[in-house]
């Protein structure tokens, strides 16, 4: 453990342990795990932390609400008598999920061509600036050829006046924040996008809002026709209270 906090200048989270010297103890509960684990960190320090745990749902529940603010995605539920499982989803996670209406500002086509892959999704500031939050994902291929008929037609005169235009013209450049940048996680992925006429409205799902935009997958649930694109904001969010990783497991 010295060796890795002296390598390591991030913060490195321990949630479990698998043997100790000779002694493997991935087929002994999580209770004695525990157990082993506290024994061998019982004062950690920075940049070494300790996940909490509790038995107590009204302990966990309170952390599931604080440790938003945090950037976690929420809490996961073990078997105190469950053994360690590799490649295998023996634990429950908690996670956030809300709504929020999004303007639909663009769509990328799927890697297949065949069909819209993802939605464009916009929230505007208070000074009426549009800004990409994140994609809308995960359609079956029936649903991809039905959003790219429904939308293609929205192609036409869409650049000019287009919130994003200059991203647009910019399509092969970084520029931040613009959804046709390169990829952060695939630098060989196409980003590329096609605008459309900011007229849709889409409610989709999100766990959580970091630096202004949605964490992890966002499914659509349905167009909102009732709703026009300005009325799309950030204030409709509600989004934890900020706290610093270093105090949720200080």
């Amino acid at each position: 453990m010295r060796r890795l906090a002296e390598e390591t200048p991030a913060s490195v989270v321990l949630f479990d342990v698998l043997a100790v010297g000779d002694r493997v103890v991935t087929e002994e509960p999580l209770s004695e795990r525990r157990a082993v684990l506290l024994g061998l960190l019982p004062n950690p320090e920075p940049p070494l932390y300790l996940t909490p745990a509790s038995e107590d749902p009204a302990v966990a529940e309170g952390w599931f609400h604080r440790f938003e603010g945090g950037g976690l995605d929420g809490i996961v539920a073990k078997r105190l008598d469950g053994t360690y499982t590799p490649d295998k989803r023996t634990m429950i996670k908690v996670k956030h999920e809300r709504t929020a209406d999004c303007a639909v500002a663009g769509y990328r086509v799927h890697k297949d061509g065949a069909g819209v892959g993802s939605l464009l999704l916009g929230l505007y500031d208070d000074e009426g600036t549009l800004h990409h939050v994140g994609v809308a994902a995960g359609f079956t291929v029936k649903q991809r050829r039905e959003l790219l008929a429904e939308l293609e037609p929205m192609t036409e005169g869409a650049i000019e006046g287009h919130p994003w235009q200059h991203w647009a013209e910019a399509m092969r450049e970084e520029a931040g924040r613009m959804p046709g940048a390169q990829s952060r996680w695939n630098a060989g992925k196409d980003l590329s996008w096609v605008p459309i006429r900011v007229e849709r409205v889409a409610e989709v799902t999100f766990g959580q809002l970091q630096s202004g935009r949605f964490r992890h997958g966002v499914r659509l649930v349905r167009w909102r026709p009732d709703r026009t694109p300005d009325s799309c904001t950030y204030e409709q969010l509600d989004v934890a209270d900020p706290v610093r990783f270093e105090d949720l497991f200080g």
